[in-house]
């Protein structure tokens, strides 16, 4: 059964978003630019996911998640997202976790993980 978040429209979720960031003074461009370091998707790219109404599997399933992207944990509304089984869960709770860093105020190069190195 899957869960009523992987058929939902990233459109119907964007908005939310971006008030949730801009309500803490932050802004829609450092949004579009967390969610491009996460998935790889330009302005123009985005844009057109949001315009077709792209659900989370569909946009997630498009997208190129960023090396870095083990980089990110702790946790969503209680659930730690590195212990998340699901790989689309996960994906989509990066993407909360990202929005609400960038709500708190942190650092951008934080946020996106620019200081961490990962090479062996």
């Amino acid at each position: 059964m899957k869960h009523r978040i992987f058929t939902t429209s990233v459109a119907s979720v964007y908005p939310l978003y971006v008030t949730k960031v801009e309500r803490k003074g932050r802004t829609k461009a450092e949004l579009d630019q967390v969610i491009e370091w996460l998935t790889g998707f330009d302005e123009s790219a985005l844009t057109a996911h949001l315009d077709a109404e792209t659900t989370f599997e569909e946009f997630f399933a498009d997208a190129t998640l960023h090396p870095n992207v083990s980089l990110i944990t702790g946790s969503v509304c209680g659930v730690r997202v590195q212990d998340v089984e699901d790989p689309l869960m996960q994906q989509i709770r990066y993407l909360d976790k990202l929005v609400d860093e960038l709500a708190k105020g942190k650092a951008m190069d934080k946020v996106l993980r620019a200081s961490k190195n990962t090479a062996p």
